[in-house]
């Protein structure tokens, strides 16, 4: 019939709808039958974790918000009332108070895979520079949701962190009236903050569909950084790496499961159980983990303007990383200089995340200013010197010859595996 797509699937149902409106053959051909190599690690799961973590979230999020007030005098008691008078309330907050933790361990992962194994290089620079713009937005999400339940930690972190830009000049102190909606953080901030809590995780989904839709323009890269040769070196996504993300993701979801049963509150903070007091500040003001070394950059510059520019330095070097690493070869297998040093810098982020939980004192103050340093050093200096010195390792020729080795059989790959049974 004239203006009908050509289905190919024998269930009459299905083919109905692929005649009309062929999502199912869009599924089958970027998620079944999609070409992808085969010699991915366990390490290229956390993108789908990513995702499982992000849906979970979203679901989650939409029922706290069914029972949450976004007024200062009634949300710390209506968080008490999601936990001891909704049912299942305990549960479904506490799947998505870790998950926000959990979704940042799996993000952190992926995006330290990626700079391994030289993702972020062409003809992958607009997917890499995605991922990041997904990184800011989870940020802003996270802070925005650590204000929600008005607990003394919630409203000290965001008077903190929201008069970080009045340190720019001339616009920075309208700016800051604008996030408060008054003079203080008050009740017009937290119906600002619950509004855009609400509403970026679907931001989030746009910007994750146009990630994944670069990604499968550009295909994956590999642990070896070479593109694919030809049918050989390929296997169609399901089964093969359906099943292996299944692995994955129940291990994930065993260990976020743990948390929430046995430890709910390992990683929250003990002064979030008070609720807001603007005339008690705590002892020490510290956000969450996920944000340490962030926060240790922006305390190891004396200077505010400058600490909160180097702050946001941090995760802007992260676009231009694509030119800022001048090396042909991507993956760090075959870069033993580099496989070296992005674990020093990896070590420095870390020690960053411990000078940010404690106060900047004694020993922390010049560790955090040493690890700052050499943070933007390896970006800004030793990745574009490496470029032109480093030796590297020869590459292998073909994906399928360092899996399999020379003279070994073929293995099924998406052009000449068995077509599977269509629904």
């Amino acid at each position: 019939m004239a203006g009908l797509h050509k289905s190919e699937f024998k269930n009459p149902l299905i083919n109905w709808i692929d005649t009309r409106l062929p999502i199912p053959s869009l599924l089958q051909k970027e998620y079944a039958a999609f070409p992808t190599p085969r010699n991915f690690n366990y390490f290229w799961n956390f993108g789908a974790l990513a995702m499982v973590a992000l849906v979970i979230m979203i679901a989650t999020g939409i029922l706290l918000a069914m029972n949450y007030q976004p007024n200062t005098a009634l949300a710390f008691g209506s968080v008490q009332h999601i936990m001891r008078d909704v049912n299942y309330g305990w549960l479904i907050r506490y799947i998505h108070q870790n998950g926000a933790s959990m979704f940042f361990i799996v993000t952190f992962v992926h995006i330290l895979r990626g700079m391994y194994y030289g993702s972020y290089k062409a003809p992958r620079e607009l997917l890499w520079m995605l991922g990041v713009v997904i990184l800011l937005i989870m940020m802003a999400t996270a802070f925005m949701g650590y204000v929600l339940p008005w607990g003394q930690m919630s409203y000290w972190g965001a008077t903190v962190i929201t008069n970080l830009f009045s340190a720019f000049p001339y616009v920075g102190h309208a700016i800051v009236t604008w996030l408060w909606g008054g003079f203080s953080v008050s009740n017009p901030t937290l119906n600002r903050f619950f509004a855009l809590h609400y509403l970026l995780p679907f931001v989030l989904i746009a910007v994750v569909f146009m990630h994944v839709w670069a990604l499968h323009v550009t295909g994956s890269n590999n642990p070896l950084g070479i593109d694919p040769k030809g049918p050989q070196d390929t296997v169609p996504f399901h089964p093969y790496y359906t099943m292996k993300d299944s692995v994955g993701i129940c291990a994930f979801l065993a260990v976020w499961a743990f948390l929430v049963f046995f430890l709910p509150n390992l990683l929250g903070d003990p002064n979030n159980f008070i609720k807001a007091n603007p005339l008690q500040t705590p002892a020490d003001i510290v956000p969450e983990w996920y944000f340490l070394p962030f926060y240790a950059m922006l305390r190891s510059v004396p200077n505010k303007l400058g600490g909160v520019c180097i702050m946001f330095g941090s995760i802007l070097v992260l676009f231009f990383l694509p030119w800022l690493d001048t090396c042909k070869v991507r993956s760090a297998r075959f870069r033993p200089v580099f496989r070296k040093l992005i674990w020093v810098w990896l070590a420095a982020t870390v020690a960053l995340g411990m000078v940010g939980a404690h106060k900047p004192l004694g020993f922390w103050v010049p560790l955090g200013r040493i690890c700052t340093i050499y943070y933007f050093f390896h970006f800004l200096v030793l990745l574009p010197l490496l470029g032109a010195i480093e030796k590297t390792l020869p590459l292998p020729e073909s994906i399928s010859q360092a899996v399999l080795g020379r003279g070994a059989g073929p293995l099924p790959n998406a052009a000449t595996a068995a077509p599977m049974e269509k629904a």
